[in-house]
């Protein structure tokens, strides 16, 4: 831990140097997305946590962590002996940023950040609520103090086809500006990867999980401009993008061309997804603008609906990724047969995306594979370690949560299996697991129900135990883009979205017992009209995951008849669709997996 107490002295070096009293560093990149390069792993780096989100906080003096209740247990692990004092999101006991802040610092005390890591609305929200101290916009101290500091990495740019994708540039470009119903000539700023992929039919490598490339982008009456590493670009790209009028800019042109667009152009942007940094560049000499505040902005709102082509290529990535997870629990029930073979939480990863590299499709794991068995299951977002083995037991919970990209949609499963026998309180938790999940899945709402409306529905059985879990039930997929996608979800936080035909969202109650085990099941759901009536029109889901649920941890005791229903039906659906895939002892072994409970 004195490496980490080392670099936030630097830091503090660097701040006194700047006359800053502190300064906020995300876990983020100038693109916000969830993921990011090492080059941007600057939290990490000064902190030694490293969970996808953290926020740290350096005083002269003192230091603090935030990150939500996913990673409590992990960054009380990894913070220990490091002098920073972890900030737990939500709970009762925890202030705002903004309020530690100001209770120890002197007003005035000038506070820093890197105004390319923090969006318009960001900025806004903690300038107004960290006044009487100053917020300043700085530039990045890491480029100083951070030795040996990774490199950044732009990989090759691939092209996706009319036939994958179902839509071309130019039909998406006429939907966002009948949506946007501007009169006057104008320029709309992109900086969200994924939604500049999904716009332009690409994809790439260059984060990690997510099929995206590091980019800008500009459409509008000035036509349409990509700014892209060239390195990213080969002739089938380049054809691709000037088949469709899109203009290729070297990624490193952007700012002086955003500075110098003629200012009788107004400008939109998404104040949620645009850098304060951006913002102000593109208002220099008083440009007039209009702000997007449509929840995920006008491209990412059009790009949750799912076209016909793009739901059809989420059921096939259902397909070819449920055979997989066929091989792999067959896998695990005949290694751990072996009464003398050891197998470690680490391999298992490794192992189930060897089953999936064995379709020709597979393009990658959608996000770091979460393989948990026993205590570690309470980690919502654990990650396995190669040189801290865990080897599974027979006995307890095995939590696994995984996914993959395929050209043609991203899958995210989660399954909990029974190792051996359970208690009667563990088979209790997880069948009101099971029981909440299956709710939701029966949904039927009115057009213009929202996620924190239907929440309550996989959280009930859970919370009728005494139990409940902190994080979301669920959140949106992208199309061979990012596993979790907004701008809908299902949580106890209102979120101003209605579910819409066409939206593709996770399903996955949990319950975590810290120090013991965690259960957490979850398939992922179409939301698609159910009926219309007198009294309006009516949505459902449709449930998309093929992957059978282990039944030994079951109480059928306390499903209801509609529950056990579903779930035979569910079991049903699976075996008609992934035995013709399969050869005849790995129908036979479904067969069980899969038979009426």
């Amino acid at each position: 831990m004195e490496i980490i107490k080392q670099r936030i002295e630097k830091l503090r070096s660097y701040l006194i140097k700047e006359k800053l009293d502190a300064f906020i560093i995300p876990s983020t990149d100038p693109h916000f997305g969830e993921y990011v390069q090492d080059f941007y792993k600057c939290s990490e780096w000064i902190s030694g946590f490293d969970g996808s989100a953290a926020i740290v906080v350096v005083t002269l003096k003192e230091a603090a962590l935030w990150t939500d209740s996913r990673y409590f247990v992990q960054a009380a692990e990894q913070l220990l002996g490091t002098g920073i004092k972890l900030m737990k999101i939500k709970a009762p006991e925890t202030p705002s940023i903004s309020q530690w802040l100001k209770s120890i610092l002197n007003s005035g005390s000038v506070v820093g950040i890197d105004s390319l890591l923090f969006s318009k609305a960001e900025f806004d929200t903690y300038e107004e609520n960290l006044a009487p101290l100053e917020l300043k916009l700085s530039v990045d101290p890491f480029k100083i103090i951070w030795d040996n500091r990774p490199v950044l990495l732009n990989s090759a740019a691939k092209v996706v086809t009319q036939e994958l994708c179902g839509e071309s540039t130019e039909s998406k470009l006429r939907e966002i500006n009948k949506t946007l119903e501007i009169k006057e000539e104008y320029v709309y700023i992109l900086s969200s990867c994924d939604n500049i992929a999904w716009l332009c039919n690409i994809r790439g490598s260059d984060v990690p999980f997510n099929s995206l490339l590091y980019s800008y982008l500009l459409f509008g009456s000035l036509g349409t401009h990509l700014f892209i590493s060239p390195d990213s670009i080969g002739q089938n790209v380049k054809n691709h993008l000037n088949s469709n009028n899109i203009i290729i800019h070297d990624y490193k042109d952007f700012f002086h061309f955003v500075i110098n667009i003629d200012h009788k152009y107004l400008r939109l942007v998404s104040p949620s997804q645009i850098s304060v940094n951006v913002f102000n560049r593109a208002l220099l000499g008083n440009s007039s603008f209009v702000l997007d505040n449509i929840p995920g902005g006008v491209v990412g709102a059009l790009k949750a609906i799912k076209n016909d082509t793009e739901i059809e290529g989420f059921k096939r990535a259902m397909l070819m990724d449920a055979i997989a997870w066929i091989k792999f629990w067959i896998f695990i029930e005949e290694s751990l047969s072996d009464q003398n073979l050891q197998l470690t939480e680490f391999q298992l990863a490794e192992k189930i995306a060897y089953f999936r590299a064995e379709c020709v499709h597979y393009s990658g794991e959608s996000f770091s594979p979460i393989v948990a068995y026993g205590k570690n299951g309470a980690m919502p977002h654990y990650s396995p370690s190669e040189s801290k083995p865990v080897i599974i037991e027979r006995e307890g919970f095995l939590l696994i949560d995984t996914g993959a990209h395929y050209p043609f949609g991203t899958t995210d499963t989660t399954r909990t299996f029974a190792m051996g026998t359970l208690s009667n309180e563990q088979k209790l938790d997880y069948t009101m697991v099971l029981k909440g999940m299956i709710n939701l899945s029966l949904a039927k709402f009115p057009k213009g129900t929202r996620g924190a409306s239907l929440d309550i529905l996989a959280r009930g059985p859970i919370y009728s135990v005494g139990k409940m879990y902190m994080h979301g039930t669920g959140h949106g997929i992208g199309h061979n883009l990012c596993v979790h996608e907004g701008p809908q979800s299902i949580r106890m936080e209102e979120n101003p979205v209605a579910f819409e035909p066409g939206m593709i969202t996770s399903n996955e109650p949990a319950i975590y017992e810290q120090g013991k085990y965690g259960i957490r099941i979850e398939n992922v759901l179409l939301c698609k009209k159910w009926k219309e009536t007198s009294f309006g029109e009516f949505n459902c889901f449709e449930t998309l995951t093929m992957v059978p649920i282990d039944k030994t941890g079951i109480d059928s005791s306390v499903l209801g008849s509609s529950e056990i229903e579903w779930l035979n039906n569910y079991h049903k659906m699976v075996f008609e669709k992934l035995s013709p895939w399969l050869d005849e002892s790995q129908q036979i072994w479904l067969a069980e997996k899969t038979s009426n409970i």
